[in-house]
């Protein structure tokens, strides 16, 4: 698949929120740092959502301080798009390996609404690749959250710009990764009517037998050999 050039694929998933203050998170630093003794309640909460590209080993970060709604993952993708399509004018399909998780699994009415828009918009064949529970340490984005965890251990996280920095300076595969910070608020609970699910329906391929884990949107004609 990563030897095809009509195809790109895409690792994409969440880490925890960070909390944002003066607050331990163990490990040692060479600068003299003091945390508060005690958990008080954050400055703020931001949570980093990836996008790797495994064949190149190119990452970007965006922090929100909202939620990671099904909107602001397809927003995420659009932005990404955007910003990268140039690089890949050959590019037909993108695979999006994902978690099974809340706000972007296959049964998710919002999600599949917004990708199926999305892939109707910029012309591109969309297959969606859920991994299983308890497999998300197989999606490849996840190993960058522990190098970022390692990048800013023992350091105190006590403003957001501070969190930017250290996300901007950590390095994958010897590159920096590009890191955003998405304005906005987003809102959880935002479901289409069965009736307007079911037209969605329509435009997707499931896998038989496996149609919770992979999914084909299929709206662009390859190019002729």
């Amino acid at each position: 698949m990563d030897a095809d050039e009509t195809v790109i694929r895409l690792s994409m998933d969440a880490k925890a929120p960070v909390k944002v203050g003066p607050f331990s998170r163990g490990g040692s630093s060479r600068a003299k740092t003091q945390a508060c003794d005690h958990d008080f309640q954050p400055d703020a909460s931001v949570t980093p959502w990836g996008i790797l590209v495994p064949k190149l080993g190119d990452l970007s970060l965006y922090f929100t301080t909202s939620k990671v709604t099904s909107d602001f993952i397809v927003d995420r993708l659009e932005q990404w798009w955007l910003d990268n399509r140039s690089r890949f004018p050959l590019v037909k399909t993108l695979v999006l390996n994902q978690d099974n998780g809340p706000e972007n699994h296959s049964r998710r009415t919002q999600f599949m609404a917004r990708i199926v828009q999305f892939a109707h918009r910029y012309q591109l064949n969309i297959r969606l690749v859920y991994y299983p529970p308890y497999h998300s340490k197989y999606n490849a984005v996840e190993r960058c959250w522990g190098i970022l965890e390692n990048h800013w251990n023992g350091d105190l996280l006590d403003t957001v710009d501070t969190v930017l920095h250290f996300a901007e300076s950590m390095t994958w595969k010897g590159k920096h990764p590009v890191v955003r910070l998405v304005s906005g608020i987003y809102h959880k609970g935002v479901r289409l009517s069965a009736k307007a699910m079911a037209a969605v329906e329509t435009q997707l391929q499931r896998l038989p037998g496996l149609g919770k884990w992979f999914v084909n949107i299929l709206v662009s004609t390859p190019a002729p050999a």
